[in-house]
């Protein structure tokens, strides 16, 4: 659950504590933390107010090239420094870190921060008389480090060896194998307020799979943040590499995010989802929920598959979908409701991968869900019996970023969503990252043509 003490009693806590020093972060547009370790007497100055945190986190792409068309900030604004906020309900301690207070931060009136535009749908949620509670899983592969890991370039990546050979799901032994550094995940994301249902091997060399416990949407995001860097964190420890990509070869499955929600009322008693007199044991609002999802899923996609990388996960026959479809507890289709009891009842958001900043893909999940429930979308798409890669009747999702981004540019629906500052800059950077990728001379590219053409 999320800390509930106020700042001035974490403050009193900290000092008790002879708090030396204190880690701050923020989450820029990918989902990746940016941060400092700030003296003690220095937060204390500026926990309450604010403080200033120079605002090219939101005009950096992943590797810190700086975007050159990002409106909202650039060399024609000169990159300033935006009002940043400490969130209190965030304090943890770091395990690994010899328990180092750590909180995360926002932005003040930001339109393009990631956690203060799921905060707003968050909000738009509860004032409708909704909480969310949500949970997300990832799955991951995890190879072995060979002491370059900080400078690792293509031909090293391609190089490095999987913890463990061969698919092996599920697998008793080859956890057993790595027990060390699976016990330490599980165990020290827990002490860091990180906790999991489940921990175990997926199909593929080397790959786990993590389900998060479930919680309010927001405190969700966090742990689904915190849990990516936790995990390299941990990792690099064990002399072991961890990656998120969504698909790392095209020889094996690819790493799913996938994000499972539930609307509760607002004080949290009753799953709104369940209706036990429904032949199906799915509400109605949750029918509408569902019709929302899949009305808004191809104007908004890019934040569930954000990268050139995700497209190549979402390929027929790979545990990934394909098409605009949705069933009850089927794994081929793009969401999958999964009508249980009055605890249980929940849709899961298959199509977001490990990838994905969380913050932006719940909020995507939220919002389209509200927007079907908003508008009483009624679930006139019948679910799909059998295999979902078959059924074509709604449509395909976009093949790769550049089809899903022009798709969001161009819609009404995702401005009406998220609001156009977040829109038009989110769509920007995305734009960025696939010419990015198009001017680049790829292994595939030298392999197919160098000597033959």
């Amino acid at each position: 659950m999320r800390n509930k003490q106020s700042l001035s009693e974490l403050m009193q806590l900290l000092t008790e504590l002879q708090t030396e020093k204190v880690k701050l972060a923020v989450t820029d547009i990918d989902g990746v933390l940016r941060g400092k370790v700030m003296r003690f007497d220095k937060f204390r100055s500026v926990a309450e107010k604010g403080f200033g945190f120079c605002d090219v986190v939101f005009g950096w792409d992943a590797g810190d090239q700086v975007y050159d068309d990002a409106g909202f900030t650039g060399l024609h604004t000169g990159y300033p420094d935006a009002a940043a906020v400490v969130d209190p309900q965030t304090f943890r301690q770091v395990p690994w870190e010899n328990g180092i207070p750590f909180f995360l931060a926002d932005f003040r009136d930001l339109p393009v921060c990631p956690r203060g535009l799921l905060k707003k749908v968050m909000r738009q949620g509860l004032d409708e008389g909704y909480s969310a509670v949500f949970s997300q899983e990832f799955e991951w592969y995890n190879f072995i480090g060979k002491g370059n890991e900080l400078g690792l370039g293509g031909g090293a990546i391609r190089d490095l060896q999987p913890i463990s050979q061969g698919m092996f799901g599920y697998s008793i032994l080859r956890a057993s194998q790595g027990s060390a550094y699976f016990h330490d995940l599980f165990d020290l994301l827990n002490k860091f307020d990180v906790p999991l249902e489940g921990l175990h091997t997926e199909t593929g060399p080397g790959v786990y799979e993590a389900a998060i416990l479930y919680t309010d949407v927001l405190e969700a995001a966090d742990r689904a943040v915190l849990f990516k860097a936790g995990v390299k964190e941990i990792a690099h420890r064990h002399g072991v590499i961890p990656t998120f990509m969504a698909k790392f070869s095209e020889n094996l499955p690819g790493c799913s995010g996938h994000v499972h929600q539930s609307l509760w009322t607002e004080d949290g008693s009753r799953n709104l989802f369940y209706d036990k007199d429904s032949s199906t044991g799915m509400s109605p609002l949750m029918e509408s929920y569902i019709a929302g999802q899949l009305h808004c899923l191809p104007f908004i996609l890019p934040m569930y598959a954000p990268t050139v990388n995700s497209y190549k996960r979402l390929v027929e026959g790979a545990w990934a979908p394909t098409t605009m479809t949705w069933a009850i507890d089927n794994r081929t289709t793009a969401l999958r409701a999964l009508p249980g009891g009055a605890a249980s009842t929940r849709l899961e958001t298959r199509v977001v991968g490990s990838d994905s900043n969380p913050y932006l893909a719940m909020a995507g999940c939220l919002a389209s869900g509200l927007y079907g429930i908003r508008n009483q979308l009624k679930l006139d798409t019948p679910a799909t019996i059998g295999n979902g890669y078959a059924d074509k009747s709604k449509g395909l999702l976009p093949g790769n970023l550049w089809e899903a981004t022009e798709a969001m540019k161009q819609s009404s629906l995702a401005r009406e969503l998220f609001g156009d500052v977040f829109t038009d800059h989110f769509v920007k950077t995305r734009e960025w990252e696939w010419r990015q990728f198009s001017k680049v001379v790829t292994d595939w590219e030298l392999k197919r043509y160098f000597e033959i053409i």
